[in-house]
């Protein structure tokens, strides 16, 4: 099952990732920007919120993927244990 996210803006006016399809709305992550920063950044916040979503996505992914490997690493070092006990 997949799911669609979106960003919002909380009530207090921090931006955070939830899913679009969770009747609770509870963020996934969220953003709270310093009020120097939303002087700066203003309407903009959400461009600046969205790249670093985007950011941390993809850095998650990354890790799956090292985790995934290290598991593919361990269950073919098993099945090579597993041939040299073997007898032909």
């Amino acid at each position: 099952m997949s799911s669609f996210y979106e960003i919002i803006e909380l009530t207090n006016g921090d931006v955070a990732l939830a899913r679009a399809d969770d009747e609770n709305n509870e963020p996934l992550v969220t953003i709270r920007f310093s009020a120097e920063s939303l002087a700066f950044l203003g309407e903009e916040k959400f461009m600046v919120a969205k790249a670093m979503i985007e950011a941390g996505m993809e850095a998650a992914g990354e890790i799956a993927d090292q985790q995934a490997e290290a598991m593919l690493d361990e269950l073919s070092e098993g099945v090579d244990e597993a041939e040299k006990l073997m007898l032909h």
